[in-house]
């Protein structure tokens, strides 16, 4: 078996902007298992907020002892992006090899498509009402918000965009008591979820306070073991491979968050067609799915994800899987 991992970028149709900055173009690590004729690929987008950069990911990557199998690959290295790319070509060489669709080697239904929340970077109020009415065909729209003039933004949306229904993403952006202002306005205006208000490590307080919309753990939830803190602050957590290191523990957790009484929300970083591709299947059944990265690509993967007005279609076994 040998194994390459590269990095590769991929340009943004525009600017795609959240609380903690902008970017331009996604970066992304692709991971080439081959063995033989037979040849998997996964993908990767390493994340600061996770103190993870592409050189320090490539070198978790590259110090892993051959051969490799996902049984031994999921105490060789930590829940996060090196794991999800190597995890997930496993899985795509598996499939290759047996001549299947991951779906069958994992005991899963075929996957069918999935309504997914489309993103808006944020921006002035103007320019985000005007992003949303370009958009309003969307049944789901997610806005990043996070910022002291959230509320003018919030409302721009709605009013580009009056039948959609929305989700905020205040990324870490606010305190208990901005969410607490704002939360009677949330429920006002239709959002159907709002993720991650509080900073992970200091929300605590939301299991103190009233949540009438329901609200995702984000940054607080990482994989199975960071669910039994969740309980009693959040209503929902979202799940995103980079995250949970690869489509094995994505789908363990989310089994467990099931069973724990979580509402489901299957999640992305802004990488290509091949980082979606295995999240499809997390995505099966999910109470909201954001698995919108490829559109808001200038370019993408060859064979990408096909999107159409049923949502996000399984991929085909040309891409992944």
């Amino acid at each position: 078996m040998e194994l390459t991992v590269t990095t590769e970028h991929f340009q943004l149709a525009q600017a795609f902007t959240i609380s903690r900055g902008s970017k331009t173009r996604a970066e992304v690590l692709t991971v080439h298992l081959r063995d033989g004729d037979h040849l998997g690929r996964g993908e990767c987008v390493p994340y600061a907020r996770y103190g993870e950069t592409l050189d320090s990911v490539t070198a978790q990557i590259r110090a892993l002892s051959m051969p490799l199998n996902r049984a031994a690959l999921q105490s060789a290295l930590p829940a996060g992006a090196a794991r999800n790319a190597v995890d997930c070509a496993l899985w795509d060489l598996e499939a290759k090899r047996a001549g299947a669709r991951v779906w069958d080697l994992a005991g899963l239904p075929a996957p069918v498509p999935q309504i997914t929340a489309y993103t808006l970077s944020l921006d002035c109020a103007d320019n985000m009402r005007a992003a949303a009415a370009a958009n309003a065909h969307r049944p789901v729209l997610k806005i990043k918000l996070g910022t002291p003039d959230d509320m003018p933004r919030l409302e721009a949306v709605r009013a580009g965009a009056p039948d959609t229904r929305i989700i905020v993403d205040a990324n870490e952006g606010w305190d208990a008591g901005t969410y607490a202002a704002l939360a009677p306005h949330l429920l006002r205006l239709g959002v159907v979820a709002v993720e991650q208000p509080l900073p992970a490590g200091a929300d605590d307080m939301l299991a103190e306070i009233a949540r009438p919309v329901p609200v995702v753990a984000d940054e607080s939830c990482h994989d199975r073991a960071s669910l039994p803190a969740l309980l009693g602050k959040y209503d929902m957590v979202n799940i995103k491979l980079d995250k949970t290191g690869g489509l094995t523990e994505a789908l363990a957790t989310r089994d467990q968050a099931r069973d724990m009484g979580f509402g489901v929300m299957v999640g992305c970083m802004v990488g290509s067609s091949l980082a979606m591709a295995p999240a499809t299947l997390i995505a099966q059944g999910a109470d909201l799915t954001d698995l919108d990265a490829p559109l808001l690509l200038s370019e993408d993967r060859d064979t990408p994800l096909y999107y159409d007005a049923a949502g996000v279609h399984p991929p085909r076994a040309a891409l992944w899987g």
